[in-house]
């Protein structure tokens, strides 16, 4: 959110309010998004949303989901 803001608090609140609400969506189906390509385990999914990936850890046996990080997607060739 630091880096958005940097060219538009704005846009970083926007962006941070967007995503906080996908993130509780995955409460409801936390194997909707695919497996993460970044981790061989199953209950790592990744989100994918507006550009940036977000692995997050499922945890069954607590009911709740970890976020690992936000990372920025690009293509390399």
């Amino acid at each position: 959110m630091e880096f958005i803001a940097q060219d538009s608090v704005q846009n970083a609140v926007r962006f941070q309010n967007e995503l906080d609400k996908m993130i509780e969506n995955c409460a409801y189906f936390p194997y909707k998004y695919r497996k993460s390509i970044y981790f061989s385990n199953t209950n790592i999914r990744d989100l994918i949303f507006k550009g940036y990936v977000v692995p997050y850890v499922i945890d069954n046996e607590n009911e709740t989901l970890t976020v690992l990080g936000i990372i920025k997607w690009q293509y390399t060739f």
